[in-house]
């Protein structure tokens, strides 16, 4: 769909509260467009923290009942979770409105812009945030669009995953999950990796070919993982730990909450954790290179960074325990998040959500094999129920067959329903020195959870 954004100026969104939807929504808000839109988690007395921010930033929020649609609507925008018997969808369609998909939006947003678009299975939203940090902290006043909240936003009382900057650049994260990614055509694009995640090896390498031909000036790879190395377009572009590469790394350490290493002899300090983050970082300043941003320059920058929205966050820290809550949502994720978390605590209590019963039937298997190697003597994985959004769905697999499947093998797991029933839990084992991990998408009250968790154990 060859989408003309400058044609409409009013648009509604189905299911606003997403994050890959709010992030467009305040995007056309900031350049003057009218925006309003509905979710299921609107419309009762007491309003989310979500809707009460659109509402300042004058996006007026409806319950999904189709109310909110009308006459003066000129598009209205849908994810591809939104299934074709959704009342909003049928309201738009017999009204002649046009409907556009999410993706296809992005895609016309930044066919205007300068774009960096950050691709890959994991790592996209916490490099495309510290690349927007660096261009923004190097006085480049770059737009953002992504799909995590940045810290430094979040405390100026928005979402935190949009921006509306002054100049051309323009940095996304671009979606493999749905094969959008295939409709940029950026100016820059990264492939941070990639690991089977919602989809086979053979279709997402189809996916980041075509995401690397579409790229104008330059794609950069993580020649460190070996599907991502094997699309490399030049090495000087690329980063990793190989000598040969544009941007080396080296002297990876992480004390307490900050690592530090080296990128081709410049020394950096970031306060985040974990070696993937350093991976990260090499990406971000490689793309900023390209803008023209010196290394000196980024590391400067990075010693600033704040993090973003539940990406090894740190809830709080008490009594010697420590609670930190993820996004992971695929095995490799996980085991990223743990791995960071051993260098943190003695023991770590990791607790996953899986974010839907099609993702779990999807990866079940490296589950039940991979995450459990990672596990130290006393470290300990829980599972809970899936997360269940609604919709057509099959339950065939679910968390108590993975969790006995790992046990099966050896694996220190144990399966709890409830993740209410965690709190007493982990009160009754955790002690100075441990770290709660807590991972899982899509449930928009995970955060909410964590701080119930550190109040009533910690």
């Amino acid at each position: 769909m060859d989408f003309q954004l400058q044609s409409y100026n009013n648009f509604f969104f189905v299911g606003i509260a997403g994050t890959g939807m709010s992030a467009i929504a305040q995007y056309l808000k900031g350049i003057g467009k009218d925006v309003s839109g509905s979710d299921r988690l609107f419309g009762t007395e007491n309003k989310i923290e979500i809707e009460q921010q659109f509402e300042t930033m004058g996006i007026q929020c409806f319950f999904q009942d189709g109310t909110g649609i009308s006459s003066s609507t000129q598009v209205v925008v849908i994810s591809t979770a939104i299934e074709e018997s959704n009342v909003e969808l049928q309201k738009a369609r017999s009204l002649g409105i046009c409907v556009v998909k999410r993706s296809e939006l992005l895609a016309a947003i930044s066919s205007e812009k300068k774009t960096i678009a950050v691709g890959g299975t994991s790592g996209k939203s916490t490099t495309t945030a510290m690349i927007f940090h660096i261009l923004e902290t190097c006085g480049m006043s770059p737009s953002l669009i992504t799909g995590a909240g940045l810290s430094v936003l979040q405390e100026k009382g928005q979402p935190g995953n949009a921006w509306v900057g002054s100049s051309d650049w323009l940095v996304i994260e671009s979606d493999e999950s749905d094969g959008s990614i295939v409709n940029y055509k950026p100016e820059i694009s990264l492939i941070l990796n990639i690991d089977r995640d919602h989809k086979e090896f053979d279709e997402l390498i189809h996916l980041f070919t075509t995401f690397k031909a579409n790229t104008r000036k330059a794609c950069i790879v993580n020649q460190d993982h070996e599907l991502a190395s094997s699309l490399s377009q030049n090495v000087s572009y690329d980063f990793g730990t190989k000598s040969n590469l544009g941007f080396v790394g080296s002297g990876f350490v992480q004390k307490g909450y900050s690592i530090s290493f080296n990128c081709n002899s410049v020394f950096f300090t970031v306060p985040v954790i974990g070696y993937h983050n350093m991976e990260n970082t090499l990406a971000a300043v490689a793309a900023s290179a390209q803008v023209g941003i010196s290394i000196e320059e980024c590391a400067k920058a990075m010693q600033t960074f704040e993090g973003i929205f539940r990406r090894t966050q740190l809830v709080g820290e008490q009594n010697g325990i420590c609670v930190i809550d993820d996004f992971a949502h695929n095995p490799a994720e996980v085991i990223a998040a743990i791995r960071a978390c051993q260098s943190v605590g003695k023991r770590v209590f990791a607790w996953f959500q899986p974010h839907g019963y099609g993702p779990l039937r999807f990866m079940h298997e490296e589950l039940e094999n991979e995450v459990g190697k990672v596990l130290r003597t006393d470290d300990v994985f829980y599972l809970t129920d899936v997360y269940y959004a609604g919709g057509t769905v099959t339950k065939d697999v679910t968390s108590e067959m993975v969790a006995e499947a790992m046990y099966n093998k050896g694996f220190a797991v144990k399966y709890i329903p409830d993740r209410k029933n965690l709190i007493s839990e982990f009160k009754s084992k955790v002690q100075s020195g441990d770290v709660i991990l807590l991972m899982g998408a899509r449930d928009t009250t995970m955060s909410e959870f964590a701080k119930e968790l550190f109040d009533n154990v910690v």
